[in-house]
């Protein structure tokens, strides 16, 4: 558990100068100017874009490795930490000064993760699930992710941004879920891995959200979109984890209740720091 947990932290650092660098890169890009492939096309041009795709490329090595020691109820919710660490990044990139108060949200988000952690000891279920109950968990969540693309196309700006937030969310806790049995499968052969209908619905659901994430940081400011990524991805990802890999936290009395507030910590938190770091990262 102890190297699941520093792979993960290693993997929120890897996303924290991702996600910095690729809205750096797309905010500039008008979409009146260029939108949907095109879009790609044009940042691929920039090497700022480039910083940050090597940024969730390491990242998602990262929690592969994470995923592969330990369960996603322990991997997820150590990744919101990358708001921790985008915020130095973010007042780098602008030249501005982390202020006190982001201090203390830092502080209380990893004082929720710790009480989670400890008192939830998230217990580590199976690796796979029958066809079955993934066909449900991707049609719902598929369900989600097309009307949130197919409204996104009909608005602009903020609320643009944020419905292509949900969409890009849901892919990656998606996406986590699938790499926890694709990983797996590394230790038997490569023909397990390329034979398994898992590893193409990783490939996919993993382009689709870097694709959702890119056209979201082009939508709008980063506080539009970055929050309820932040916040979907685990969720999402813990989700599926409880529902379909029988992961599950121990607790018992009063540590329910503690584990509720530290939840709702954890949340609070979050959302501070991804508006801060929004801040930090606008030149």
């Amino acid at each position: 558990m102890t190297f699941a947990a520093g792979f993960a932290l290693l993997a929120a650092l890897a996303s924290a100068i991702g996600s910095v660098a690729q809205h750096g890169a797309a905010s500039q890009v008008p979409r009146a100017e260029t939108s949907g492939p095109a879009l790609m096309v044009t940042l691929a041009r920039q090497r700022v874009w480039w910083a940050g795709v090597l940024g969730d490329a390491g990242s998602f090595a990262f929690q592969a490795v994470a995923l592969a020691l330990g369960p996603l109820l322990l991997v997820q919710p150590l990744l919101v930490v990358a708001l921790v660490f985008a915020l130095p990044v973010g007042a780098r990139w602008s030249g501005r000064r982390v202020v006190p108060a982001d201090v203390g949200w830092a502080v209380a988000l990893c004082a929720g993760l710790t009480v989670f952690l400890v008192l939830g000891n998230p217990t580590a279920g199976v690796d796979h699930a029958s066809a079955r109950e993934w066909s449900v968990v991707g049609s719902v969540l598929g369900l989600v992710i097309g009307v949130c693309a197919f409204a996104a196309g009909m608005t602009g700006g903020a609320i643009r941004a944020g419905l292509l937030a949900v969409a890009t969310g849901t892919c990656f806790g998606l996406s986590a879920a699938l790499t926890k049995s694709v990983a797996d499968l590394f230790s038997d052969s490569p023909v397990a891995v390329m034979t398994f209908a898992g590893t193409y619905a990783l490939l996919g659901t993993g382009a689709l959200g870097f694709y959702f994430q890119t056209a979201a940081f082009q939508a709008g400011a980063l506080s539009a979109s970055l929050p309820t990524m932040t916040l979907l991805e685990p969720v999402v990802a813990v989700g599926v984890g409880i529902a379909i890999l029988q992961e599950h936290v121990r607790a018992d009395g009063l540590e329910w209740f503690l584990l509720g507030v530290s939840g709702v910590v954890m949340v609070v938190a979050t959302v501070a720091l991804s508006l801060s770091s929004a801040r930090a990262n606008v030149p």
